[in-house]
């Protein structure tokens, strides 16, 4: 994963409030920023220029990329053509993003900017249109896509649809981007908040366990942005911890585990074997790292879904093998529980692959 984003509407907030929220992002390894044009009132467009340049000048100064979104409305209201995209070079923007696209060849043109202007088009219709436009033959380089947001709650797209649709634009090697929602904030830029996701389905799930969902879809979103203001600090310095680069999945430990079995969970880089099964991912390498090391008895319930089971050496030579549980079922006497996957990240273990890598950490809190 590339980038982390914050999203700001400075119709909504102070410009003093956003740059704090900016700041605290950008500490927290957030280098995107996501803004919005699309309620813009032309009588103000004076005063959008001096504020969004301020904010956006700030947020660069931070290291981070701006792009605001408009739609061919607001180039009417504003009177801009495609052709000219220098009234959001002025406010400070790296690049745009059409909520409506126009006809495939306009989107063509705009990628050849002077102002050097990234082009952001909408991931979240299923048409062609990313053909249409490669058709007449864009600059690739200042082309790439994002999902929309959607606040009414059963609204938000499915993950089959979020994957089928991503992979059109992945195929013209797109950067792609989607949204995740803060549970602490409290508005966005409209007037229903029920949240503000890509997903329907992570709606209420903590901020950081959508995110763990893009990254565990393996490179298949690049950038992932909260949409909502304003995400709390715990929030986001949740995010920026994660590895961007493989699933990190949060355990909890049964009391007073042996320092073996403690390394073995949260210090090695774990990896799903090829010969995947359907009830429990294993990760073998511990148990070659570890051979002839005596992992005795010592907790042994009956396995659920989402255990962490360290083998003991009663299993022989599967003795340190460390497995997730996929299903409930009985425990034969001989491995032993040491730790339970966070509830809300069950629905992550359908998704590691044969030979994925992954990560475990301590639950916080």
């Amino acid at each position: 994963m590339k980038r982390l984003g914050v999203s700001i509407y400075p119709e909504k907030a102070s410009v003093q409030e956003n740059k704090a929220y900016l700041a605290t992002a950008a500490k927290h390894g957030f280098d995107r920023v996501f803004s919005c044009l699309l309620s813009v009132d032309a009588s103000q467009k004076e005063k959008i220029v001096q504020e969004f340049l301020d904010i956006n000048t700030y947020a660069k100064s931070l290291g981070m990329e701006v792009t605001v979104d408009v739609n061919p409305r607001v180039f009417a209201e504003l009177g801009i053509g495609y052709n000219d995209l220098s009234f959001f070079k002025e406010i400070g923007a790296d690049g745009i993003r059409l909520d409506m696209g126009f006809t495939g060849r306009e989107e063509a043109m705009m990628t050849f900017n002077p102002e050097g202007l990234l082009v952001e088009i909408n991931m979240s219709i299923d048409t062609r249109m990313i053909d249409n436009i490669f058709d007449y033959m864009p600059n690739p380089n200042k082309l790439i896509g994002s999902h929309n947001f959607y606040p009414h709650r059963f609204t938000g797209l499915s993950p089959e649809f979020v994957e089928k649709t991503t992979r059109q634009y992945k195929s013209y090697g797109m950067r792609t981007a989607a949204f995740i929602s803060s549970q602490q904030a409290s508005f966005g830029p409209w007037p229903v908040t029920d949240g503000l996701v890509t997903m329907e389905m992570h709606r209420d799930l903590p901020v950081d366990v959508q995110l763990k969902h893009y990254i565990a879809m393996n490179g298949l979103m690049d950038d992932v942005m909260i949409s909502n203001c304003f995400a709390s600090e715990e929030e986001l310095e949740r995010l920026g911890s994660l590895n961007r680069d493989l699933l990190t999945l949060d355990v909890t430990p049964v009391n007073e585990i042996p320092k073996v079995e403690a390394s073995i969970l949260f210090e090695e880089l774990h990896f799903n074997r090829g010969d995947i099964n359907e009830y429990v991912v294993r990760s073998t390498m511990s148990r070659v790292k570890h051979k002839g090391h005596q992992f005795n008895v010592f907790n042994t319930p009956d396995i659920k879904r989402g255990d962490v089971v360290v083998e003991s050496s009663e299993y022989g030579h599967y003795a340190g093998e460390m497995q997730i549980a996929l299903k409930d079922m009985p425990n034969s006497g001989k491995s032993n529980v040491v730790g339970h996957i966070r509830k809300e990240e069950h629905f992550l273990l359908d998704l590691i692959q044969p030979w994925q890598k992954f990560r475990l950490r301590p639950t916080k809190g």
